[in-house]
């Protein structure tokens, strides 16, 4: 499978808990976050819904990204994710 970089942002529920991660498989990655592979965070707080995700030409360009946007305050993150997706679907589904 060719890797494909991509930042991404977990939510709770809408305007709950978030989570932002960097992956080089963002299907693996969010199917892991959804069925507990992944210890910690996303997995405590049970976030599980994928609302927000950007595709990247590197891994470098999308952990820089992902940088940036951990940095960001909530409110800044929630405006990014409600641009793409207003009704805060699990977009899941969108990226099989």
């Amino acid at each position: 499978m060719k890797k494909q970089p991509a930042v991404y942002i977990l939510a709770s529920k809408r305007n709950g808990t978030l989570y932002t991660g960097v992956t080089s498989n963002l299907v693996k990655r969010i199917w892991e976050h959804k069925n507990d592979f992944v210890e910690g965070f996303s997995k405590r707080y049970a976030v599980h819904q994928l609302v927000w995700y950007e595709v990247h030409e590197t891994m470098e360009s999308a952990i820089q990204r992902e940088k940036r946007v951990k940095g960001w305050k909530r409110a800044w993150k929630l405006e990014l994710i409600e641009k793409l997706n207003p009704d805060w679907h699990d977009l899941y589904q969108k990226i099989l």
